[in-house]
């Protein structure tokens, strides 16, 4: 009987946790909220105030949490007082004389559609007439456009599934520290500090984050480790991988340069309840002072293990 109650009580918590993770409408009330959590300052106080192109469209898979993160984003830049977010949807972002207007770029879960997984030719193919020839001609042009902006000193914000923008194309994952393989179920996990003593990490206080989340796992220039890791996930808590996988630890953020330039890329999170963790907000807040500039941290490349 008391077997029957625990799993019974097992399958309820699951029910529960499911129906927690259910998107979330934007009210008055959750902004008010995650206005409330975010940091009152920056890390790094008295500099200029930085603009931040947030390119927010998604023409394959479309996160719910995009909205999400548009106001969070918006909310993080007005109460830290040092960032201007704009909020961009069209290729013409894209375009070189516009990229040179920001100081960074914030990829926001803007997913393109797959197998070929490349944000620029289907951005062109919903906004244009133009022939499939043309635009095959076209896109490797916005790719290089947003990679000379980063390696002539522009910085790049990766949330989530953003991490998919270009993911054939080994160049951009080079310069974006790896491309997204595969994710098993949501579950809950506890991402850890690479390092406590990092500074892009300090809002952890040493205690991780406990969340739900999709489980990442990367491909392609991932296993050059040509970037600094911040969190990771140890795989062998997690249920429902495709395969076996010879890693102990996955990474799921890190910092690194490409250039001039910096990025910084975030798995967490999928789900707009995460930010109900304040550490969390912080840890965004701080990534964006880093590919701007202003936070200066270690951000070599461990290299290859």
């Amino acid at each position: 009987m008391k077997n029957i109650l625990l799993l019974f009580l097992l399958i309820i918590s699951h029910i529960v946790l499911a129906q927690d993770m259910s998107p979330i409408e934007i009210t008055d009330e959750w902004l008010a909220k995650i206005e409330s959590l975010s940091p009152s300052e920056p890390t790094v106080k008295n500099v200029s105030k930085k603009k931040v192109l947030v390119f927010s469209k998604a023409t394959g898979y479309d996160h719910w949490t995009i909205p999400h993160n548009v106001e969070m984003l918006k909310i993080l830049g007005k109460k830290s007082g040092v960032f201007e977010m704009h909020i961009g949807y069209d290729i013409e972002n894209f375009e070189k004389e516009n990229l040179e207007k920001y100081d960074a770029v914030v990829f926001n879960n803007c997913n393109p559609s797959g197998p070929e997984r490349d944000l620029f030719s289907d951005l062109l193919r919903q906004n244009t007439s133009l022939s499939d020839a043309k635009i095959k001609r076209l896109a490797p042009q916005y790719e290089a456009n947003m990679m000379t902006f980063v390696e002539q000193g522009g910085g790049l914000m990766i949330m989530h599934g953003a991490i998919t923008v270009q993911n054939n194309s080994i160049p951009f994952s080079k310069m974006t520290g790896g491309s997204f393989d595969y994710h098993p179920k949501q579950q809950e996990i506890h991402i850890k500090e690479v390092d406590p003593k990092h500074p892009l990490v300090k809002a952890f206080q040493g205690k991780g984050l406990t969340h739900v989340d999709e489980p990442y796992f990367f491909k392609n220039a991932y296993f050059d480790y040509n970037f600094r890791p911040l969190l990771y996930m140890e795989v062998d808590k997690l249920e429902g991988l495709k395969q076996e996988v010879p890693e102990k630890v996955i990474y799921v953020s890190w910092i690194k340069r490409h250039g001039k330039g910096r990025v910084f890329y975030s798995s967490p999170s999928h789900n707009a309840q995460s930010m109900n963790n304040p550490e969390l907000l912080q840890f965004f807040l701080d990534g964006l002072q880093y590919v701007v500039g202003d936070l200066k941290c270690d951000d070599s490349p461990i290299g290859k293990k």
